[in-house]
């Protein structure tokens, strides 16, 4: 089991610059992420609904700790126009521990 405090990087996408800059400012004021960065967009190929898909999407690289996963994820739904969004949580299993305890810290309840 993952302790609280282990930061962890969740991975996402948004649809467009705006739906992107709209969800990491929201998960920001929430203290749910320390920091989301947004990407520049990238091409997705997928199988959606027994088709595959094609679409230009915006990576967001979300920092939180993972007593905050659940909440985030939540959040993540709620602010998300897709039905099903990407939302894949991934440990960090090492970083400078000064910015490790800033993303604790900035995300602390």
């Amino acid at each position: 089991m993952m302790e609280d405090d282990a930061v962890l990087l969740v991975a996402s996408t948004a649809p467009d610059e705006a739906t992107a800059r709209r969800i990491a400012q929201a998960l920001v004021e929430r203290r749910l992420a320390a920091c989301v960065n947004v990407g520049a967009p990238v091409w997705s190929v997928y199988r959606w609904q027994g088709a595959i898909e094609q679409a230009q999407e915006f990576p967001l690289w979300i920092k939180t700790t993972a007593a905050r996963r659940q909440a985030l994820m939540q959040a993540l739904a709620e602010l998300h126009p897709y039905d099903v969004p990407e939302a894949l949580a991934l440990p960090a299993v090492d970083g400078l521990p000064a910015y490790l305890e800033w993303v604790r810290q900035e995300v602390k309840e």
